[in-house]
């Protein structure tokens, strides 16, 4: 009966983000306080039991996910993500142009939401586009494939940190495995895929202008300077990840411990950028500020919609409905992963967000990492590629795409649905094939 009350509760969740348009943050607190009495919590601890959660999930991941979106501001801002964007395409030339853009998408995508990389590497793609006389489709696709699987299964973005949170998986090792998988999936999704799309026409309009302002646009940071502070994150997180691996010396490990604590790692990176992208640039530290205070209220629904995640997992855990459901869970005979990219993918689709999706189904399955032994690192993987699942006209990225490649509904779903969709089932093919190989 609780697992009935479960369903019909993230059912009305659908509901009221899909078709009420309720705000997702306030629809997983009604969500929340719902489940809370439908299950037979006392009517008297339920807003407690709501509270605890919220704080909880935001006490974890909001410090990572604030200083990431600040990064991630200050990268465009000052020019580094424009000056990557060009270096890696004067490399690779006409030729080889696909793959500099899908290069490009991916390591621009890492600091970056996904909504800021699109409108900063549209204009590119159409730039490219006009200079080579080639499709925009055919171009474009590699790079936001890019922007895509870094959005679904690298942190420092919401999804993947709030999937740790809750999975309790080492942020490092999913940001390792992520990277591992990421590459063969943008290769095939976006690169391969690509050359089917040669002969979508786009239609005549405006070339789209890059809206991101550049605030120091006479003094830009050099290749170097823009690649090593835009993915000082990743360098952090992997090296202090990969550090048992390379010595044995306890000092050498509690220093890397400490250090390797995600937030610790974001806040050492926000300053290293404060001074690289921003004092050393000639701006002034008011006006780096201000980026990061535009940045910050750009993410705080986001955070919000995390901690209401939060809010539901715990009503779960104390009503002690992730006991049931692990008994029903262990007596089925799909594998945990394929279980979990499936409830993920089914969200998604109804849903439309991917961070929302993945947030519902890893409320869900928490339980099973205890009942199966199964790797957290991988299962966040798993959730994030059925996250990403056949995107289509109830998500915002996909009238985005449309809109901005000005092409028709048919073929955005021949382009991108389809490109959505590979990721997702070549993420979870990839996450087998990586399990077999660690494990």
């Amino acid at each position: 009966m609780s697992i009935l009350i479960l369903t019909a509760c993230i059912a009305f969740l659908i509901l009221q983000i899909a078709w009420f348009k309720i705000n997702p943050f306030i629809a997983f607190i009604i969500t929340a306080l719902l489940a809370g009495l439908t299950l037979g919590l006392p009517i008297d601890t339920l807003s407690q039991t709501v509270q605890k959660g919220l704080g909880e999930m935001l006490g974890s991941i909001t410090l990572i996910i604030v200083f990431g979106t600040c990064i991630g501001k200050l990268t465009v801002s000052s020019g580094a993500a424009n000056v990557i964007a060009k270096t890696v395409m004067g490399w690779t030339g006409k030729k080889y142009v696909r793959l500099g853009l899908m290069i490009t998408g991916f390591i621009v995508g890492i600091p970056l939401f996904y909504s800021v990389g699109f409108v900063l590497l549209v204009p590119l793609i159409f730039s490219v586009a006009h200079q080579f006389k080639l499709s925009k489709v055919y171009l474009g696709i590699p790079m936001l494939a890019s922007l895509s699987v870094a959005h679904g299964f690298l942190p420092p973005h919401p999804s993947p940190m709030a999937l740790s949170s809750i999975l309790n998986a080492d942020i490092g090792l999913v940001l390792v495995y992520g990277i591992i998988i990421a590459i063969p999936t943008i290769f095939i999704a976006g690169l391969l895929f690509s050359n089917l799309l040669k002969n979508i026409k786009t239609q005549s309009n405006q070339e789209i202008l890059n809206v991101e302002e550049i605030a120091n646009e006479g003094k830009l940071p050099s290749f170097s300077v823009s690649i090593f502070s835009a993915l000082f994150p990743v360098f952090g997180l992997t090296l202090t990840s990969l550090l048992p691996f390379l010595t044995n010396n306890e000092t050498a490990l509690n220093i890397g411990k400490t250090l390797g604590e995600p937030s610790i790692i974001m806040l050492i990176s926000l300053l290293i950028c404060t001074y690289t992208l921003g004092t050393r640039m000639n701006r002034s530290l008011k006006s780096v500020m201000d980026d990061y205070a535009t940045a910050i209220k750009d993410v705080a629904l986001i955070v919000l919609i995390v901690g209401g995640a939060g809010s539901l997992k715990e009503v779960m855990i104390v009503s002690g409905v992730n006991n049931t459901i692990v008994d029903l869970l262990t007596q089925t005979s799909i594998h945990p992963y394929i279980l979990a990219w499936m409830m993920a993918a089914i969200i998604r689709i109804c849903v439309g967000s991917a961070t929302a999706a993945g947030l519902m189904t890893a409320s869900v399955l928490l339980p099973l990492l205890q009942a199966n032994n199964l790797d957290p690192n991988l299962l966040v993987l798993a959730v994030g590629a059925g996250s990403l699942m056949c995107s289509h006209v109830n998500d915002p990225s996909f009238w985005m795409f449309k809109e901005y490649f000005n092409i028709s509904l048919k073929d955005t779903f021949k382009s991108w649905t389809v490109m959505e969709s590979l990721v997702s089932v070549l993420g979870i093919i990839f996450v087998f094939i990586l399990n077999s190989i660690i494990h």
